[in-house]
């Protein structure tokens, strides 16, 4: 660790098998916070290369107890990095009923709050989503439902070796970014929305090291790490190795302007409001901006070859039904589930 560490600050990028070693010191009981620490802080300074984010991920995914089998390949998540403190309600969970209702199977990664007022896990938790499953149940929501919750703290319990170290830095280290990469599934396609506007072609290329054939990163109007209709939204599609960068207005795909602070959320009780009034049709911003991030995901998945066609399956989605039934089977199936154990 002190090799790889002293390479690091002298301002040297470790190679993939270097971040992988590292990895495995930095969730081995054996190494010490303060190493730990310097590490983080070490790599933060320097700035991290995708070489060094792809081994961390690789490492995580490698200890996982839920890594599931390469059957769910058709699989697609939609989860943010969080962290743009823009206290929105949960667009991309809402989000992930919708794509699902389009046919796409969804295995969506997600946590408690961190930097948010309400996290994914939470707004679940209080629509009656259980959140901790076994590697065989998660699979079987999977394969009868479309979609399925995977909560981070289930899924990699080794994230608390470094949750002290983290919380006592106080400053974004890496693991700021990895938390949409994580995803156990072994997924081909992605969307994935990052609060750093800078690290969108950084983040294609550690999805394509990973193996998606097609992923969208977005960083929307007011440095949202999910689309906004705010204004102009930045994105990068990763499409079978090649990247291309592109800006989307929401005028674009004949969706009205609307500010952020229209969309914000509030605890998991209303934020859950929020989610079911969409999925039940009800009209506005929360909808406009969930049509806008559900049509992203569409598109990311390849389902749709336009935004604007992917804007209208979404729509499809909520209008037949078909989305609220993904949250209404998932409530079923997970708790009956847990009733038979």
């Amino acid at each position: 660790m002190k090799t790889l560490l002293k390479k690091v600050m002298e301002k040297e990028d470790l190679t993939l098998t270097e971040m992988e070693e590292a990895a495995r010191f930095i969730f081995s009981e054996e190494t010490s916070d303060i190493a730990i620490g310097a590490f983080l802080a070490a790599l933060k300074t320097k700035g991290e290369t995708v070489d060094e984010i792809t081994g961390l991920v690789n490492v995580l995914l490698e200890i996982s107890p839920l890594a599931l089998p390469d059957e769910l390949a058709g699989a697609m998540d939609n989860c943010g990095t969080g962290g743009d403190g823009s206290q929105s309600f949960n667009i991309s969970t809402t989000s992930a009923f919708v794509i699902a209702g389009a046919g796409i199977t969804v295995a969506k990664h997600g946590n408690r709050s961190i930097s948010s007022k309400t996290g994914s896990a939470d707004v679940l938790e209080h629509l009656g989503v259980p959140l901790e499953f076994t590697r065989p149940e998660t699979y079987a929501i999977l394969k009868q439902n479309g979609i399925a919750f995977l909560f981070a703290p289930n899924v990699h319990p080794a994230m608390k070796r470094a949750m002290k170290v983290r919380r006592e830095l106080g400053v974004p280290t890496i693991f700021n970014v990895i938390g949409p990469l994580t995803n156990p599934v072994k997924l081909t396609s992605q969307l994935m929305g990052t609060y750093r506007r800078d690290s969108l072609e950084t983040m294609a290329g550690v999805l394509h090291k990973l193996g998606r054939k097609r992923s969208l990163i977005v960083n929307g109007a007011g440095y949202m790490d999910e689309a906004s209709l705010a204004g102009e939204n930045h994105l990068v599609l990763l499409d079978r190795g090649e990247i291309m960068k592109f800006t989307l207005k929401p005028e674009e795909v004949n969706l009205p302007i609307v500010e952020n602070d229209l969309i914000r959320g509030g605890d998991a009780k209303e934020n859950a409001e929020i989610l079911r009034s969409v999925l039940e049709g009800n009209k506005g911003p929360h909808r406009d901006t969930v049509l806008l991030n559900a049509g992203l995901g569409i598109f990311a998945n390849g389902k749709a070859d336009t935004v604007q066609k992917g804007v209208e399956l979404a729509r499809e989605s909520i209008d037949s039904g078909a989305a609220l039934a993904k949250l209404e089977n998932l409530i079923s199936i997970s708790n009956n589930m847990k009733q038979e154990v």
